[in-house]
Parts: C-alpha cells; sequence; structure tokens
C-alpha cells in the first residue's frame, strides 16, 4: 500500500471516530451560497471564507472555470438545494496562466508523462507514447485573470438556465496574503436583476 493512501485512511479512521453530530447536516448547505473556485491546493475556500462543513457548496476545477460542468453543478446547487448566491474565485499565480491549449495539446501529442514547469514554461520531459486527443479539448486557460472572472460570471449569469434573480460575485483570491480582492466589472456583470 502506497504512503499517501496509508495516510488518507489513518485520517480518515481519526476523522471518523471524532464525526458525531456532522451526521446530522442537512442536504441543503446551511448558508445558501456556492464557490466556483480552483482545484490550486494552496486555496482552502473553507478557511478563506469562514466555512464549516454543512455550509456551501465548493466547485473546484483547473481554473476555478465556468465550464459546462461547472454551470452544471451550480444549477443543481440552486434548483434542488436552494443556493441563492454565487461566487467565481480565481487566483494569483495559477497554473493555467502558464500555457495554452495549443501548448497543452502539443505537450500530450509527445508524451503522458508529467510535464516540467521550468523558467520558460511547461517542457515535456516524457519518453512516448502520446496522444492527439488533447489537440481537441478546450482547456480553458487564462492569460488575464481579472478578464477571466468576468468572462466565467458573465457565462454563468447569461445562461438560459440560470435564474436573473441570483448574484453572481467575482472574486480573485492573492495567495501570498490570502486576501479576497474583488473584480468590480464581474460583481457588475453578475447582479441580480
Amino acid at each position: 500500500m502506497s504512503t499517501i493512501l496509508n495516510e488518507v485512511l489513518n485520517a480518515n479512521k481519526e476523522y471518523a471516530y471524532t464525526f458525531g453530530a456532522k451526521a446530522d447536516l442537512s442536504l441543503p448547505p446551511a448558508r445558501r451560497f456556492a464557490i466556483l473556485t480552483c482545484m490550486d491546493a494552496r486555496l482552502d475556500p473553507a478557511k478563506y471564507a469562514g466555512l464549516a462543513e454543512g455550509d456551501a457548496h465548493v466547485i473546484r476545477n483547473a481554473g476555478g472555470r465556468a465550464s459546462d460542468d461547472a454551470i452544471r453543478s451550480l444549477i443543481i446547487s440552486y434548483k434542488l438545494l436552494g443556493t441563492r448566491e454565487w461566487f467565481v474565485i480565481h487566483h494569483t499565480d495559477c497554473g493555467m496562466e502558464f500555457f495554452t491549449d495549443e501548448l497543452m495539446g502539443d505537450l500530450l501529442q509527445q508524451s503522458l508523462e508529467t510535464a516540467a514547469l521550468t523558467e520558460e514554461g511547461f517542457k515535456d520531459v516524457g519518453d512516448g507514447p502520446g496522444s492527439t486527443e488533447g489537440k481537441y479539448i478546450k482547456w480553458l486557460t487564462i492569460s488575464d485573470r481579472f478578464k477571466s472572472v468576468t468572462e466565467d460570471v458573465s457565462r454563468i449569469k447569461n445562461h438560459p438556465l440560470v435564474p436573473l434573480a441570483i448574484p453572481v460575485y467575482g472574486y480573485i483570491y492573492d495567495v501570498k496574503s490570502g486576501k479576497l480582492i474583488e473584480v468590480p466589472e464581474a460583481t457588475e456583470a453578475g447582479k441580480a436583476r
């Protein structure tokens, strides 16, 4: 068994031992909001947004982007579980800023091994085989984080399955300070109507 697997299973044993009243948490989030944010391990939405278990839905993907699946989750969050406000939170120093769709396709075509991040950007260090399938995926990379937050808020807000009454706020998490920085253009685009 791997070291990581052992660590996770041991941590789960301790967690389950003290689980207690968490078994009584309701299915809908108690604070009635959802956060769409990046999967980056440096972000802890529970800490930066003051959440306890059962408080809110947290949807994570690479970049915190408003992909079809993220929007699907937000719609379920509202329609079936009653959230009333949504946040889109991207962050500084995001890995999605360090490559393009074209580069990702090229890296995957060369090999399926993990690439290395150098001062010049990501470089493939693996031996093939690779696959050209990566060239057909929209990776939702980020060239301007303020613009990407605004685009994602707008995409969510203008989706035909999203009620006009839901406000969608746009923020950037600063990985050096832990602060949330509002993107006013995004919050304006996400106003409830």
